[in-house]
């Protein structure tokens, strides 16, 4: 049976323009109960996850994503939480709540009171958020950066991985990458995964910080350890070459499997080969088809055409070359061209060949980025 080609995987400088990771990402004071529910006042919430760039030395700062507001059958108006409330009973999270609802505006002036009047390290850095992304406010990054610094003081570490990702871009003020460098130290030193992450891309790709890929390799697996799919990923690659540690393919491909279930579309590519060729893991091309789909309607052009191969040649699936050729000309639109797949469907009949046509306009029309 064929073997399906892996990933050329290149880690370097260009991971630090991941968008997902450049992103701030508030989390509520601990042991705090659910936000009380308030009727939705604002303009709607915007689309989750907006990346300005992709893995790789990051541009920050990425739109922090909020769900939209469900709508009630039938809306009964409630009073709106006031910044006196959110004084007064600092344990309710009224100020979480409102941002994670898109209540923009509310979670800004809630955010003022607990700040002046509580001095919480946690507003100031949702200020900064709501500041640097142009949130219920005029985007300023000149106030995010004297509200991220003013919890920097008091000790938060999201809002030292927040504005040193704004030194690196040269947001709020010059660019500055040794203070950058040092505020993702404290950030990861208080366990925040995504400095841990952005530091180690910093060690690897050894211009802002000498090279150095142990270190890259310890601060990746502490990103990895508390989560972060990126981390998981790029560690993943790490075990894979034998790069900052001994090389193990079984680790890298319990790696590529956590990633996996975060939904990390590049460990998905990663894992289905690694089941599809038996590679660090025991061979299963059931599950390797079902990952490369999953990673395919993803817009992932490298599972797409890997998954027309399987379909093209009946290896792992059934012939199908309706739909090989349909992922075959969906991955070339994507850049991801296959003149072996050229061959093997030149003898497809002209009616075959205009379903599979037709499929793909329509799904490129769809999934047009």
């Amino acid at each position: 049976m064929k073997r399906l080609r892996p990933i050329s995987v290149a880690l370097g400088c260009t991971m630090l323009a991941s968008g997902a990771m450049a992103q701030l990402s508030i989390t509520p004071p601990a042991q705090t109960p659910p936000a009380k529910k308030e009727a939705p006042k604002e303009s709607k919430p915007q689309e989750n996850k907006s990346q300005e760039s992709k893995p790789k030395v990051h541009s920050p700062v990425a739109k922090k994503p909020a769900p939209k507001p469900a709508a009630a059958a039938t809306p009964t108006p409630t009073p709106s939480p006031t910044p006196t409330q959110a004084v007064d009973d600092p344990n309710v999270d009224l100020v979480y709540g409102a941002y994670q609802r898109g209540m923009y505006k509310t979670a800004f002036d809630l955010a003022t009171a607990r700040a002046q009047n509580n001095n919480d390290p946690k507003a100031m850095t949702m200020l900064g958020e709501l500041y640097a992304n142009g949130l219920g406010v005029k985007r300023d990054y000149v106030k995010a950066d004297a509200w991220y610094k003013r919890a920097v003081d008091g000790g938060d570490r999201e809002a030292m991985f927040a504005l040193a990702m704004m030194k690196i871009a040269g947001r709020g003020g010059p660019v500055d990458k040794d203070a950058a460098v040092k505020l993702l130290a404290s950030s990861a030193k208080l366990g925040e995964p995504k400095a841990a992450y952005n530091l180690a891309l910093l060690y690897l790709d050894g211009q802002t910080l000498p090279q150095d890929l142990r270190r890259s390799a310890e601060l990746l697996r502490m990103a990895a350890d508390a989560g972060s799919p990126e981390a998981q990923y790029a560690l993943a690659t790490f075990y894979k070459e034998g790069t900052g540690v001994p090389k193990d393919l079984e680790k890298a491909v319990r790696l590529l499997q956590a990633a996996s279930l975060a939904d990390n579309v590049d460990a998905e590519v990663e894992y289905a080969i690694a089941l599809y060729n038996g590679t660090g893991t025991p061979r299963n091309i059931p599950a390797a088809v079902a990952m490369l789909r999953k990673a395919a309607r993803q817009n992932s052009a490298i599972a797409q055409n890997r998954l027309a191969h399987v379909l093209a040649t009946g290896q792992g699936a059934p012939v199908d070359k309706v739909e090989a050729l349909k992922w075959h000309l969906v991955a070339k639109s994507g850049g991801k061209g296959d003149p072996d797949l050229d061959d093997i469907l030149a003898d497809m009949s002209p009616d075959d060949r205009a379903k599979a046509e037709a499929a793909a306009r329509k799904w490129i029309g769809r999934n047009a980025k």
